[in-house]
């Protein structure tokens, strides 16, 4: 797990764009607003009348583009584009996406997913058996080589009866030749907007902070069970099924999405301010000062303040500039790679009782870190408030959770955590609480939201992770009245 102040791992980001003369540069921006979501590795693939042009590379956006010529040489008035954390598969460059894939009828075709399949191993394995021979490891693959080995007539149609085939959470962007195609799952666990640029191209991607990077107005988001097909004839909203239920990720409102993007109407600085404002109301305590955890905990920081009446501060600093760190053998070195992006304001911190709003707590090792070092600069107490609820269950839909094992809140109760990470008090947002900072969704039961990394609620079956699953009951004994959807 890399050592970063955060020890989650984002998805992946996705950008594309039909009708627009300078398509790849728009891509390259559009991709950079959303390069949270991804620093493993991003590529582009363009569309010169049916000419498909790409370059893809490891590391991050302006890394893989480094030479300007690259860009340039992605000629054409449509491209799609993705930036990679890796949940399923390994690191090599074969993995890194957009895919390209052969058809009998469009000649070419380009695929960019965000999310998990949780049927991966068993879709793998029938393609297997009918003769295909995979270019990468991971499950974004398989979607593409279930259109192209598909029976059905015409690339609609096959790429309907495929997205039937597969399950979990996905986002795909898909480009033919003479179309571009978006496809959301059933529950809608990953965020995806459409947005429509001034000369009338039309924008799809992960998050609206990208359709504002590029002056793009929000015109709507994908839906559930979506087809979105766009040509130089304009747009056409499909389904390739209408068997859906939203279970939109909430961590995508905790933090993985940018705070200055808006999900499905609701404003994710604005949810987190209201988690902030909500743990204070739940989990009062009397302090002199309130500081966030840079950067994504800054929102909810400033809604803890504002309801308890405690004055915020920067208290902490991240060093913006600081390399990248991968994965580290020892504690030591992780925590070294803690010290590096972190500092902290002395004069802010030295005798006061601090509350410190986090947005969640993985293995505990980073808030351990980050108590310390307030201590060591002169702070009386360390209250810890974490703006979301404990995280004690895997993710299967996208996220890089799928073991407990490295979850501190599955293997030890509210007081052992705060023994651990050496706070003077520890208390986690409630489910409820969370359900309305962000806000209904609709009125069904989840209220549209996925919250099964905290109460182990499931909205979907888990086909290849259930023995997985299993194994985590057995161990752990948490999950008794868990639920797993139908």
């Amino acid at each position: 797990m890399p050592a970063e102040i955060k020890g989650l791992n984002e998805e992946c980001g996705l950008f594309g764009i039909w009708g627009a003369s300078d398509a790849a540069q728009l891509t390259y921006d559009g991709l950079h607003s959303l390069q949270h979501r991804g620093q493993e590795g991003a590529g582009i693939v363009s569309n010169d009348q049916g000419q498909f042009y790409r370059h893809r590379g490891l590391g991050l956006l302006s890394e893989v583009f480094r030479d300007s010529e690259t860009i340039h040489q992605l000629y054409g008035s449509s491209a799609i584009g993705h930036v990679r954390y890796a949940t399923a598969g390994n690191h090599g460059v074969e993995n890194i996406q957009p895919m390209l894939f052969t058809h009998d009828e469009v000649g070419e075709f380009a695929l960019a997913h965000n999310g998990n399949l949780t049927n991966a191993d068993t879709i793998r394995g029938i393609l297997r058996d009918a003769g295909v021979s995979f270019q990468a490891t991971s499950d974004s693959e398989l979607l593409g080589e279930l259109v192209a080995t598909s029976h059905e007539t015409g690339f609609i149609n096959q790429l309907k009866a495929s997205l039937n085939q597969i399950h979990g959470g996905f986002a795909y962007l898909l480009m033919t030749p003479h179309m571009m195609v978006a496809a959301l799952d059933p529950n809608g666990f990953r965020p995806l907007v459409v947005g429509e640029m001034p000369d009338g191209a039309t924008v799809i991607c992960s998050e609206t902070c990208a359709l504002d990077q590029v002056g793009a107005s929000f015109v709507r988001d994908v839906e559930p069970g979506e087809l979105i097909i766009v040509t130089d004839d304009g747009m056409t909203i499909d389904h390739f099924t209408t068997d859906t239920h939203l279970a939109l990720c909430s961590m995508e409102y905790i933090y993985f999405a940018r705070p200055d993007s808006i999900i499905r109407g609701i404003s994710v600085h604005e949810a987190r301010k209201r988690m902030g404002a909500l743990v204070a109301r739940e989990n009062p305590v009397k302090a002199d000062i309130v500081l966030g955890v840079p950067n994504s905990s800054l929102s909810a920081a400033i809604g803890y303040a504002q309801e308890s009446g405690i004055p915020y501060d920067m208290g902490m600093i991240k060093n913006q500039y600081v390399a990248r760190t991968f994965i580290e053998p020892t504690q030591a070195k992780r925590d070294r790679g803690v010290s590096m992006k972190l500092s902290v304001v002395k004069s802010v911190v030295a005798g006061k009782d601090i509350v410190l709003v986090d947005d969640s707590i993985v293995r505990g090792t980073t808030s351990k870190y980050i108590v310390r070092l307030l201590k060591k600069a002169g702070a009386k107490s360390v209250h810890v408030r974490i703006a979301s609820p404990a995280l004690k269950f895997p993710c299967y839909y996208g996220i890089d959770i799928q073991t407990t094992k490295e979850l501190i809140a599955a293997n030890n109760t509210i007081p052992e955590i705060c023994t651990q990470i050496e706070a003077d008090s520890l208390a986690f947002l409630s489910v409820p609480g969370l359900i309305k900072a962000i806000g209904d969704l609709n009125d069904a039961e989840n209220h549209g939201l996925c919250t099964a990394y905290f109460d182990g609620n499931y909205p979907t079956p888990l086909y290849d992770y259930q023995a997985g699953f299993d194994a985590e009951v057995a161990r752990l004994g948490l999950y008794e009245g868990a639920n797993i959807g139908d």
